[in-house]
């Protein structure tokens, strides 16, 4: 009967939590209504799966509204190095419109367009920016244990700066500046060659200076060694990166040769919410929520509330993660196997043991899978991406655990859970089946006060004890109690046998 009751239970929260996340999917599909040929993606605030998401959803929209032009408005410091190379390799395989980057200026704007966003940048076929604003410092950092930034190794490094020159090559973007924005060994200098400026390393500036003597004049310095190299807007045009300096996207649309105004797109309700949940705070407070409803579950009759919370936080978790398209066959198969686990620890198993515990661990590894383009870490921000997702699900698991034990000491004192533990009576002997309707207890006169036994299950600090031959629910003040632990009974009070450790036993 509990069993066929947890299915039932069971199959409404999933079948609530998938018709959530439809709705939530199919509300944030772009749709672009039709008009200008030139439409404008923006991409702003800090990189994450969910720009990545964001982005491809839109500008597939905007091609299917018949777009000739996709604008990428990047205003961005910078983020996730695996989320700004899924928007490059995305718009570098965009073939139905050209791609151009623009820079924006303006009261709502940061004006910058650094690190991950001049990756983007790079993967256009064209780049604009207004006055005012600056594009560079590609370099790829980690984040330290305390939180502060520190430089990539040079394996990463090597990595990001052979696709940002493979980029500029592409799309005939000048290669030396996209070398000199990764790399901060890279020194350029401008040359005037014969009257012509031209961009060269100092080693070549030394090569050309020797073999045409008197014709070739250093002008300045672009990028000092250990620098990285960031330009203005004035002077990505002069060194042939910027195709041109432009105030506004109304501007911008008239240079790109549509007649009308721009169609701008942004995020929509849904993005906002999928940015939310998918932050670092909120995927560790919904582990925290699944656990503690978890153990609620565990220590209640029946399957209820807790239960349904528990798969609903988890199934939020998971399917988020799913949308952000980071999720394969391999977290599916170990977010199955967790909770087939635990739905055996809950219904088959006494207490919470072995299953529970791998049922868990399944669980996390899924949950950090599927926060991850990649199982094992190959370069450098994958490592420190993988231990960001690691601190994420710990950070959830234990938080829980703190929970759980902050409701096992104080559980028994909250009359809000009495209906949640577990205070049905057993009659007869240890091998005889649970009177599960029948919720007769010792009276608090009860001769049961003082008498000795054993517990049969784990308490938690609810559990089962063998008092005189019968089988009791019972319960401790807060401590846990292992199965086969002597017992006795320090006193009933209501429908509560509360049991400590026999020290006569021991």
């Amino acid at each position: 009967m509990r069993i066929h009751q947890a299915f039932r239970y069971t199959t409404r929260a999933v079948r609530t939590a998938v018709l959530a996340l439809l709705l939530f999917s199919a509300a944030a599909v772009g749709t672009a209504a039709e008009g200008s040929s030139v439409y404008v993606i923006p991409i702003k605030g800090d990189i994450e799966p969910s720009t990545a998401v964001f982005v491809r959803r839109n500008s597939e929209a905007a091609l299917r509204a018949g777009a000739k032009v996709l604008v990428f408005d990047i205003d961005t410091f910078g983020g996730r190095v695996d989320s700004a190379l899924r928007i490059s390799s995305y718009i570098g395989s965009i073939r139905g419109a050209r791609t151009v980057a623009y820079v924006r200026s303006g009261p709502d704007s940061l004006g910058v367009s650094w690190s991950a966003g001049a990756l983007i940048a790079f993967s256009a076929s064209a780049i604009y920016m207004a006055p005012g604003t600056s594009m560079g410092a590609a370099a790829p950092v980690l984040m330290s244990p305390d939180g502060q930034s520190q430089g990539a190794g040079e394996k990463t490094v090597s990595a990001v700066r052979s696709q940002m020159a493979a980029l500029a090559e592409k799309n005939g973007h000048p290669p030396l500046l996209a070398l000199a924005m990764v790399d901060a060994d890279v020194e350029l200098v401008e040359l005037s060659v014969a009257g012509e400026t031209r961009l060269a390393t100092v080693e070549e500036a030394a090569s050309l200076e020797k073999s045409r003597p008197g014709q070739v004049e250093r002008v300045r310095t672009v990028s000092a060694k250990g620098k990285l190299l960031s330009l203005t807007a004035g002077e990505a045009e002069r060194y042939g990166l910027s195709e041109g300096t432009v105030e506004d996207l109304g501007s911008l649309a008239a240079l790109l040769g549509s007649p009308e105004p721009a169609t701008e797109l942004s995020p929509s309700g849904a993005d906002k919410v999928v940015v939310f949940i998918t932050s670092g705070g909120v995927q560790a407070l919904l582990i925290l929520v699944g656990l503690v409803a978890l153990f609620l579950e565990i220590n209640s009759p029946g399957f209820g509330l807790p239960g349904t919370v528990a798969i609903i936080a988890f199934f939020t978790l998971f399917g988020t993660n799913a949308l952000m398209g980071s999720v394969g066959s391999l977290e599916i198969i170990l977010f199955i196997l967790g909770i087939g686990l635990l739905a055996v620890e809950i219904f088959i198993l006494p207490g919470f043991g072995v299953a529970g515990i791998s049922g868990i661990v399944l669980i996390g590894a899924a949950l950090v899978f599927s926060m991850q383009d990649f199982v094992i870490p190959t370069v450098s921000w994958e490592w420190d991406l993988l231990g960001r997702n690691v601190m994420t699900v710990v950070a959830g698991l234990l938080a829980g655990i703190a929970g759980i034990g902050v409701l096992a000491l104080a559980g028994p004192r909250i009359k809000l859970f009495d209906r949640l533990m577990l205070k049905t009576t057993i009659e007869g002997t240890a091998g005889r089946a649970f009177a599960a309707n029948d919720e007769t207890l010792p009276s608090p006169a009860s001769p049961l006060e003082g008498r000795r036994g054993v517990a049969r299950t784990v308490l938690r600090p609810s559990g089962r004890a063998e008092i005189d031959g019968v089988i009791y629910s019972v319960e401790t003040e807060g401590i846990f109690l292992e199965a086969g632990t002597p017992v006795k009974v320090l006193y009933v009070q209501g429908s509560r046998i509360v049991v400590g450790p026999d020290a006569q036993a021991s």
